[in-house]
């Protein structure tokens, strides 16, 4: 009994984790399904949101709420002035070039945090309402922090969905990832529709950034995140979204189990067995979609 009770209690940690690597993936998708740009920064976009979180509500001492919606405006216009100052003046470019781009603004953005008086190398907390916070259930302990994550997780995945599904601009984001010259030739604006992709990942990446502060608190090197939740995107099926979810919740429980039933140093490395171990069965992902290409 004791042993399914452990087994459970880590099966829910993962999901924690999980959640947060699925909203790091799902930027990482939305970006490439409508420019096909990798975007290695996405990680470095969630640490910049936590600090941004972390100087409204911890420096600046501002109301939970308010800090968390200003952190988000402040890093949707950041990921709009990113697309439109550095990566659209690339674009065209061999693929490398753009992977050399995004991986220099996460280089860039850990180099400013570093400078950045009140922020620096430190290790900082964010309070939020749920923090010393927990539930019982049965013999289980959640705290709040760990469910605010997995439900700020699943009423973003539904507001994007809606968002995409009914909303005329949804529909053009659509329209633009699936063919930007077609779109264009309808009059879609493709360049601003790419812009606003660009600002979403950003804010649902700051979002979960500062929900995260109280369980991985903040520090500059926290955006590393990213290297677990690439492995979740590439996972799930690169380009599909249920996709980034799903190889985000099982990336994270399997971090989670292995940590705890494995010989120490396999945590590190189990994202990358999983990815491996399913690359070889489906190349194109658990949800992605097979393509060939005639040469």
């Amino acid at each position: 009994m004791q042993g399914l009770i452990e087994f459970t209690q880590l099966v829910i940690s993962g999901i924690v984790i999980g959640c947060v690597y699925a909203v790091v993936a799902l930027g990482f998708v939305l970006i490439y399904k409508a420019s096909e740009v990798v975007n290695f920064a996405q990680g470095d976009l969630m640490m910049l949101g936590a600090f941004l979180g972390y100087t409204f509500i911890g420096i600046l001492d501002l109301p939970f709420w308010l800090g968390v919606l200003l952190a988000v405006a402040g890093m949707a216009v950041l990921g709009a002035l990113l697309d439109r100052v550095v990566l659209r003046p690339v674009l065209g470019q061999p693929t490398f070039a753009l992977v050399i781009v995004t991986l220099g603004i996460g280089f860039i953005a850990r180099s400013v945090v570093s400078e950045v008086p009140g922020w620096g190398t430190e290790t900082y907390s964010i309070t939020t309402p749920f923090t010393d916070r927990v539930a019982a259930i049965g013999p289980l302990v959640v705290s709040y922090d760990d469910l605010a994550v997995v439900l700020t997780t699943a009423v973003l995945i539904l507001v994007l969905y809606l968002f995409f599904r009914f909303t005329s601009l949804g529909i053009a984001m659509q329209a633009t990832s699936q063919n930007q010259l077609a779109a264009y030739y309808v009059g879609i604006p493709v360049k601003t529709v790419l812009s606003m992709i660009w600002a979403i990942s950003a804010a649902t990446a700051a979002l979960v950034g500062i929900l995260l502060a109280p369980i991985a608190f903040v520090h500059v090197n926290m955006g590393f995140i990213g290297l677990k939740a690439f492995p979740a995107a590439v996972l799930g099926g690169f380009g599909s979204v249920p996709g980034a979810i799903a190889g985000g919740l099982i990336i994270g429980v399997v971090e989670s189990l292995s940590g705890f039933y494995l010989p120490e140093g396999f945590k590190d490395v189990a994202a990358y067995v999983v990815l491996l171990a399913v690359l070889m069965v489906r190349p194109e992902g658990l949800f992605g979609d097979a393509t060939r290409k005639r040469v």
